[in-house]
């Protein structure tokens, strides 16, 4: 799809992009808006004489199309069961699309606004929400999806860093303190005994959300995978020690409406939370290639970024052998 010299995502062009959502049978009057998104590339299409519709172009070679197939079909079984789920539109029972070497999807345009997670009770009504979506992923699992484990996000992750970007003069810090974390993370994973995975959003932050009408609408499922019910929970939670306590009750009093709760997945916050750090600036650094990621993380892959990441690393090791958060009754 590209030389050596260009990235896939260069071929689109205000042209290729409404030449792309005409060909699935619409009239663009040529209005373009690129949304805030760097995993994939997605764009408001104004459609004549109708509402703007949502494109979305995948990554290339990122998902497979069992994988993105997956994706939409979750969306589809929670959106039939009334969750306020933003699903892409199908055509001839068709959603994943095609286009000239990319996979796409459309979507109805979502009005709506960002979340206040400690509003009132936005987050007992989030919590209501994610019982509802997890009864629902716990039915069956997913196929092709993987599964958010410490081999994944973590070692894989600290493999990755360690040998291609951290600094010579912090590599033997970060390995050492890496190899701790994974220890300890493993350590808490056996305390905390069996722990039942299902197929959750997995990147349940307000990011995600548009509020409207008294309720949050999930937009993005293109992180979904496999794992415990407390990966979409903790992700809600903000601010130091007893924020987090009281945040998670409220949490927890909307989602013991609908669903039961293992409390031993209380013990995984950390571990899911020092996951999510290595793995993001694991991702950062396999995307660096990508031109829109240095234009928007200038700050990331300087001896400073490191120092920092080394320094959130050490903090999380102490996280993880502190008693596990307990919502605050």
């Amino acid at each position: 799809m590209s030389d050596n010299n260009t990235h896939p995502f260069d071929r689109l062009t205000p042209d290729f992009i409404i030449d792309a959502v005409e060909a699935q049978g619409y009239l663009c009057d040529r209005r373009l808006l690129a949304l805030n998104s760097y995993e994939n590339r997605v764009y408001q299409v104004g459609i004549e004489d109708q509402t703007p519709i949502i494109a979305k172009f995948y990554r290339p070679e990122r998902w497979s199309e069992q994988q993105i197939q997956e994706e939409h079909d979750f969306s589809f079984e929670l959106a039939e069961q009334e969750l306020p789920i933003v699903t892409p539109l199908a055509q001839d029972n068709t959603s994943l699309l095609q286009y000239d070497g990319f996979h796409l999807a459309l979507f109805k345009r979502q009005g709506g606004h960002a979340p206040e997670l400690d509003y009132q009770d936005n987050l007992t009504i989030l919590g209501r929400l994610l019982a509802r979506m997890h009864l629902i992923g716990s039915r069956v699992n997913f196929d092709h999806r993987p599964e958010i484990t410490i081999q994944s996000y973590g070692m894989h992750s600290y493999e990755f860093l360690s040998s291609e970007f951290i600094p010579a003069e912090l590599k033997l810090a970060y390995d050492s303190l890496c190899k701790d974390l994974l220890l300890n993370m493993e350590d808490v994973m056996q305390r905390s005994g069996r722990v039942h995975t299902l197929r959750v959003h997995g990147d349940c932050h307000a990011g995600n959300m548009l509020w409207r009408d008294d309720a949050p609408h999930f937009v993005d499922f293109d992180d979904a995978r496999m794992a415990p019910a407390i990966q979409d929970l903790w992700m809600l939670l903000s601010g130091d020690r007893q924020q987090q306590s009281i945040q998670l009750k409220k949490i927890l009093d909307g989602y013991l409406q609908f669903n039961d709760f293992n409390f031993s997945e209380l013990q995984l916050i950390e571990v899911f939370r020092t996951l999510r750090i290595m793995y993001y600036s694991a991702w950062l650094a396999r995307r660096w290639s990508d031109p829109a990621f240095p234009h928007s993380f200038p700050w990331f892959n300087t001896v400073r970024y490191w120092e920092e990441h080394i320094l959130e690393l050490r903090e999380q090791l102490a996280a993880l052998q502190e008693p596990a958060l307990y919502p605050t009754v």
